[in-house]
């Protein structure tokens, strides 16, 4: 009997560290990197028409070029928080 007793704890203790291996194992196996998504000229452009008509709409004079700058700008420090 005591050999029964001993042979069960022992397959239970096994059992056991199996599972533990294998969460720990399913934990790292989860874990994601972040990257950084570069500016792509359809978000720039974006942007720009957004502040095209917020300046038209304010009726401050400008050009197309400073309106991309500063939609670049914008996005730049937008993705720096």
């Amino acid at each position: 009997m005591a050999t029964k007793k001993a042979t069960a704890a022992s397959e239970k203790t096994t059992v056991k560290k199996t599972a533990e291996k294998a969460a720990t194992t399913k934990a790292t196996k989860t874990t994601k990197t972040t990257t950084k998504k570069a500016l792509t000229e359809a978000d720039i452009r974006a942007k720009a028409e957004e502040i095209y008509q917020a300046r038209v709409a304010a009726g401050v004079d400008g050009t197309p070029e400073t309106d991309w700058l500063a939609a670049e700008e914008a996005l730049k420090a937008g993705k720096k928080k």
